[in-house]
């Protein structure tokens, strides 16, 4: 199969014409800037293919998890940037921009523990504000002039619940601990663009929820520059009439959208998130694309990804970046959640070559 479906990366390109841009990065620069996300120690934990696919696709990067809470501070007054460090050096030597994810997680498993006790009982709204001024200014400070962006607060909308999801940050602080870290992170670095992250924003009722945090924001002078939406998709479900609406909503209220985590996975995750306990050990043991891709799936994807840079550039001037979450098939998440299982959602296969999904995107037009 991969001598039919997967080709060389100059072959493809040589297949897109000798006037056509031989790059993501050359192709889509002039309207907005297509990043990716990278985890581990950077370039490190690298082959020399993954480095030069990097170089020559992308022109930014974004911490995968070295810039999390739970990575950075895992102890308080304990923090580690090794790997946050090693990534925003690669970036700096390469002219690649970088963005810091995430300041804030606004999920109990995603924030240490310790940020809401205080010794042998829960801690109180004053020591976890202190706790959390302290760790976005220390964070942002670090690297001051050298990060041109923040997902400021991550995930802090509910699924199922009218707004915000409750946590300790929601039980102890309150909601104003979003305007809070927005304020903190401004104090520390003037100059980098601060953004709110969240999945799944492009339905109808949790834009509502986003348009309604923005709106609380603004009014409290709170300085949020973007919204980023995680595009976590998937073949033949891409809601695109949504994702134009949520797009011209932002761009009503002023602020441009950043397709911050995008993938297009092949392997259906709805029969997980409503199956019961046992359920979902059956469909674990289940790998049904462990040996490859169906052809007529991989066109599938090449078709809706190439659907969506087309809204992208469509959209371009109210776009600021366009990341893909994670360099290749086999470094996708989405192999180990929300259970392991072989999965294809990105352009590039698991030897780093390119996929249909590339041509496609790359045959996309775009006005220069």
């Amino acid at each position: 199969m991969s001598g039919m479906i997967h080709l060389t990366l100059a072959l493809a390109l040589a297949a897109l014409g000798a006037d056509e841009p031989a790059s993501l990065r050359a192709k889509f620069g002039p309207n907005f800037v297509v990043g990716v996300a990278l985890g581990g120690r950077v370039p490190d934990d690298y082959s020399e293919a993954e480095h030069r696919l990097i170089l020559e696709q992308f022109g930014g990067v974004t911490a995968e998890n070295s810039m999390k809470m739970r990575a950075i501070q895992p102890r308080e007054g304990v923090f580690r940037f090794d790997e946050a460090d090693a990534l925003v050096d690669f970036a700096e030597r390469n002219g690649l921009q970088v963005h810091g994810h995430t300041l804030l997680w606004a999920k109990d498993d995603t924030t240490p523990r310790w940020f809401f006790r205080d010794g042998d009982g829960p801690a109180s709204r004053e020591l976890v504000l202190s706790r959390l001024e302290t760790h976005v200014k220390t964070v942002v400070a670090r690297y001051r002039g050298r990060i041109a962006s923040w997902d400021v607060v991550n995930e802090a909308l509910d699924d199922s619940g009218p707004y915000l999801r409750p946590s300790g940050w929601t039980t102890i602080v309150g909601p104003d601990f979003i305007a809070r870290a927005f304020e903190w992170a401004r104090e520390a670095d003037p100059d980098a663009r601060l953004v709110y992250n969240d999945y799944g924003v492009e339905s109808p009722r949790k834009r509502e929820a986003l348009l309604r945090l923005v709106r609380e924001l603004r009014e409290r002078k709170a300085p949020i520059d973007a919204v980023g939406i995680q595009g976590h998709w998937e073949v033949d479900r891409v809601p695109f009439r949504d994702i134009e609406a949520l797009i011209d909503a932002l761009d009503a209220e002023g602020l441009p959208t950043i397709v911050s985590e995008l993938d297009l996975g092949v392997v259906p995750s709805a029969p997980w998130w409503g199956a019961d306990p046992s359920r979902r050990a059956e469909i674990a043991r289940k790998d049904a694309l462990a040996d490859g891709c169906p052809p007529e799936l991989l066109e599938r994807q090449a078709e809706q990804y190439a659907r969506l840079f087309s809204l992208f550039v469509d959209r371009s001037a109210s776009i600021d970046r366009v990341t893909f979450w994670n360099l290749h098939d086999g470094r996708s998440w989405l192999n180990y959640f929300p259970w392991r299982r072989t999965e294809h959602p990105l352009l590039f296969d698991r030897d780093a070559e390119p996929k249909h999904a590339f041509r496609a995107v790359m045959g996309v037009e775009v006005d220069q």
